[in-house]
């Protein structure tokens, strides 16, 4: 059974700091892509970044700069570092697994709250 769960989120004020961290079971970590998205109140699920097995990664345009992906695969766990935090990045955060043949999983959610 494959499951994933976030952590990190809370309330932090424009300019402010976070890093989600999402822990993975069920699956072999090292070889699926992971990914974070957002979805906003109103607003579409969005892909905020992924990363691939082999570490290469993707950004939205709106967050290029500001946040960073990672993995660590001795720990099945994804992060994302998110700095220079704005309003507009409130949202509720899904980490996403995904391997060709394989699935495609989501996470509970955490939410991001950027405000003054």
């Amino acid at each position: 059974q494959v499951q994933l769960v976030e952590s990190g989120g809370g309330l932090v004020q424009p300019g402010g700091s976070l890093r989600l961290s999402c822990a993975a079971s069920g699956i072999i970590f090292s070889l699926w892509r992971l990914g974070w998205y957002r979805q906003a109140p109103g607003k579409q699920r969005e892909l905020v970044a992924r990363i691939t097995s082999s570490s290469t990664t993707l950004y939205a345009d709106s967050v290029k700069g500001r946040f960073t992906i990672s993995r660590d695969n001795t720990k099945n766990t994804v992060y994302l570092q998110m700095n220079s935090l704005k309003p507009e990045d409130t949202a509720v955060y899904y980490c996403n697994c995904y391997r060709l043949g394989y699935g495609d999983y989501w996470g509970q959610g955490t939410q991001v709250t950027v405000s003054s």
